[in-house]
């Protein structure tokens, strides 16, 4: 065991619902145990769609949905939690809080897999 709160420095990330063509990234640095107390926030927050745990070298160490999966299909979130390497948003967001600059980040996700809105009938 760790000395002084377990050895936990985890950035927890949350992939919160805003509009069906838009989701936002919220993140915090969280060391020892507030991390456990800020990744159950972040997972039963009513808008989170998808949590995320990173070490501080940019690996995951968990990850799930979130309490408002029910917002998106399963398809949608399955699609999220292939990307969660690769998205631009969330590395950005992640070097912010691993430079430790700030221990709070968030932003607009900016990905390809949004539900497409049908054209109005005419």
């Amino acid at each position: 065991m760790w000395p002084f709160g377990g050895g936990k420095d985890w950035n927890v990330v949350g992939i919160m619902f805003e509009r069906p063509d838009s989701y936002s990234i919220n993140a915090n640095r969280a060391k020892g145990k507030s991390a456990d107390t800020v990744k159950t926030k972040v997972r039963v927050h009513d808008r989170t769609i998808l949590w995320v745990v990173y070490n501080q070298k940019g690996g995951i160490v968990e990850t799930g949905p979130g309490r408002g999966s029910h917002h998106i299909s399963n398809d949608k979130v399955k699609d999220l939690e292939k990307v969660l390497h690769t998205n631009h948003s969330i590395r950005e967001i992640l070097r912010i809080l691993e430079s430790g600059k700030s221990n709070k980040a968030a932003k607009k996700l900016v990905w390809g897999g949004y539900p497409i809105k049908s054209a109005p009938e005419e």
